[in-house]
């Protein structure tokens, strides 16, 4: 018998799919830099790590990148043009809803920001539906780092092999196989079905019931 209780979800291209370019030609336009220059200071530069970690505040992360871009909008302008970048991955929503529908806890479990949050709770009902959520800028660490796991175990009252993990990132589900987890490298909606159903953990009516990617 599959010890499964519990399902964690990775949030961003797991369940939400998203794109930093859109973000960075808004921010553009109102910038000295062009989309590209935007675009490696969102992400490459230490401000997100340190945003997503809860180390700074929204207005600081405004601030600081404002000073990197000579953005010239309002905290309120960046906000929206920074945190509208994401569109649902409709089959994995309904893998959500027929794990839960199963009797699964599920979990969120993201490195992400409150100003994402905030769009996404507004716009995406289905995050809603979690049991608990795990987010790197409350519990002040980031994935692959222990403290993110730990924040899980802790609250969730899950340990080990109870625990299936769904991450696009390597690294990350490796950390939490390392504390007994289940988990694979989530590349597809059809490959995670696939995986699921041989699990036992969905049904074949699960699966013809699951949206066309």
């Amino acid at each position: 018998m599959n010890p499964t209780t519990t399902v964690v979800f990775d949030l961003g291209k797991v369940l939400l799919d998203f794109d930093y370019r859109i973000a960075a030609r808004r921010i553009a336009e109102r910038s000295r830099l062009d989309e590209a220059g935007v675009q490696a200071v969102l992400e490459r530069s230490p401000w997100l790590i340190r945003y997503e970690t809860g180390l700074i505040s929204r207005r600081e992360f405004y601030e600081a990148i404002r000073r990197e871009t000579g953005f010239e909008g309002s905290l309120e302008e960046f906000s929206r043009f920074f945190a509208d970048i994401f569109w649902p991955i409709e089959p994995m929503v309904a893998v959500l809803r027929a794990l839960r529908r199963r009797g699964l806890a599920t979990w969120l479990f993201s490195n992400t920001n409150d100003l994402a949050m905030e769009h996404i709770r507004r716009n995406f009902p289905f995050v809603h539906e979690f049991d608990g959520c795990i987010l790197s800028y409350e519990v002040r660490s980031m994935k692959p780092a222990p403290g993110m796991y730990e924040s899980l175990e802790r609250l969730s009252g899950r340990r080990g092999s109870e625990i299936l993990y769904l991450d696009d990132r390597p690294e990350n589900v490796e950390a939490g196989r390392a504390r007994g987890w289940q988990g694979w490298v989530h590349t597809s909606p059809e490959d995670t079905r696939r995986r699921l159903r041989e699990l036992g953990l969905l049904d074949a009516e699960d699966a013809a019931n699951a949206p066309a990617t």
